[in-house]
């Protein structure tokens, strides 16, 4: 069995075991799967949210800081009407839900196990006219059926060592494709992030948003917000 079909087999076991026994981090303790089907109720105004959350296809199907944190950071925004926009690693689609409740055309992707639960989200919200869902494995050639994209929005996508090169490999795809915002927010858990940055960093370069108003809040909980920028 190669390492990463080990490491895929573990994880449908413990979806969460990323979180666990890490570096200098113990940052989710061991515990039996306890979310399942739950239905919460989020406000990032002007927009409110259902959201389903389900720990059963894996981690994404819960709702993560860092995913917040960027659906905040696009509703003070406002208005993304006429806007096409791709979330990448969407999980339970939250981020890409608040996109569609401020007027814009948005996909949302992740892998073939979370579909359902993005779906049940999409029509929980009544969306289906403007979010739609699709699976996209990081790496894999862009589907010829991709629209472009004026925006694209990743939250929580660095976690899965693995899966780094294939996630610098997609967003190079589509930033070379399409020239479009970048938005990248997520929360440093571990010194092997550092690698992830390290790749990123041969293609692109970064700022932080400094116009988000909870951004010295949000770095004291280890997250941030960036903007990403394809080097040429």
């Amino acid at each position: 069995m190669s390492a990463l079909a080990l490491e895929e087999q573990l994880d449908a076991i413990d979806p969460l075991r990323h979180l666990r026994q890490h570096d200098e981090l113990d940052l989710v303790p061991a515990q039996p799967p306890s979310v399942h089907n739950q239905t919460l109720e989020l406000a990032f105004p002007p927009v409110s949210i259902r959201l389903l959350v389900d720990a059963s296809p894996g981690c994404g199907g819960i709702a993560w800081p860092a995913g917040e944190v960027l659906s905040t950071y696009i509703a003070r925004r406002g208005s993304l009407q006429g806007k096409h926009v791709l979330e990448l690693g969407s999980g339970t689609g939250l981020v890409g839900l608040v996109a569609g409740m401020l007027g814009a055309d948005v996909c949302i992707t992740d892998q073939a196990p979370l579909l359902p639960i993005m779906e049940r989200n999409v029509a929980l919200n009544n969306l289906s006219d403007c979010v739609s869902v699709l699976e996209l494995n990081w790496g894999d050639p862009l589907p010829r059926n991709l629209p472009h994209f004026d925006l694209i929005l990743a939250a929580d996508c660095v976690y899965f060592e693995p899966a780094f090169p294939l996630l610098v490999q997609t967003l190079v795809d589509i930033a070379s494709r399409d020239d479009p915002e970048i938005l990248f927010c997520y929360k440093k858990r571990r010194k092997a992030d550092k690698r992830f940055f390290t790749m990123l960093k041969k293609k692109f370069s970064w700022e932080e948003a400094f116009d988000d108003p909870d951004r010295e809040k949000h770095g004291k909980d280890a997250i941030s917000l960036l903007r990403l920028a394809r080097r040429r």
